[in-house]
């Protein structure tokens, strides 16, 4: 479902606490172009919107990050953990820098972080090997000592640094992200039947990763262009992908972030 509007007029008039997750990706503010503008005032209405105990993926870049961190935590919402994107083509428009060659997407949550749906992802790129763990402190995590031995091809926790080639010359949107990086996003937040909300919808990249993980998606986008273009996208099907199979459902236990 896509709805045309701006985000924090839209966001108010949504069923209170009637969302798992909010995955969206604003405008960072980084460069002079017009429409790229930091938004201000929207994790008020995306907080409206969530269940007591969810959370918030964002992605941004270290400056646009700055007064998200700020207004999260007047919302109450905590930091949990990041991701880090890496694209095959760098997107900086200085030869006097690195070439930047990544993105930052940030993990927020509220209430208690034991009681957040959380399902870690797997890839299958472990290599063989055996390690053995020493009992980990109370404080992250209570961990206790073992082993396990993993095989060539085998699976292993999901890294956070993500590479998945970017969108350029197949995108609708300038900001597009791909369904790949947004899927794992998705199975790891969102219960089976959840729902999620991204007040800035663009090319309705999020509405696809929840199709494809077999959730709910609602989008908001302000700019009738997108809307119009993001809404045809929904409405004419989209490529399966190789995301892998979805896996079982459950939340693990851990201490609080």
């Amino acid at each position: 479902m896509l709805i045309h509007g701006d985000c924090r007029a839209v966001l108010p008039t949504l069923e209170p606490a009637s969302f798992d997750a909010c995955i969206t990706d604003p405008p960072y503010g980084d460069t002079s172009l017009t429409w790229d503008r930091q938004v201000t005032g929207w994790i008020k209405g995306v907080s409206h919107a969530l269940k007591p105990n969810a959370c918030i993926w964002v992605f941004g870049s270290m400056r646009s990050l700055v007064g998200v961190f700020a207004e999260m935590e007047a919302a109450g919402f905590k930091y949990a953990q990041d991701i880090v994107w890496e694209k095959q083509n760098g997107s900086g428009f200085h030869n006097d820098r690195f070439r930047r060659v990544h993105e930052h997407v940030v993990q927020f949550y509220r209430g208690r972080w034991r009681e957040l749906f959380r399902a870690p992802q797997m890839t299958n790129d472990a290599r063989a090997k055996t390690v053995r763990r020493k009992k980990r402190p109370a404080h992250t995590g209570n961990i206790e000592a073992m082993a396990y031995t993993s095989v060539d091809g085998g699976p292993r926790l999901q890294r956070s640094v993500i590479r998945v080639a970017n969108m350029h010359g197949r995108a609708i949107h300038p900001t597009e992200k791909p369904v790949e990086l947004l899927v794992p996003l998705v199975r790891y937040s969102v219960p089976p039947g959840g729902r999620v909300i991204d007040p800035f919808a663009g090319s309705a990249s999020t509405l696809v990763a929840c199709d494809m993980a077999g959730v709910t998606g609602v989008g908001i986008e302000r700019k009738a262009e997108y809307y119009v273009r993001a809404n045809e996208r929904l409405e004419r099907g989209w490529p399966l992908l190789s995301v892998g199979p979805t896996p079982a459902s459950k939340t693990e236990g851990g201490s609080e972030v």
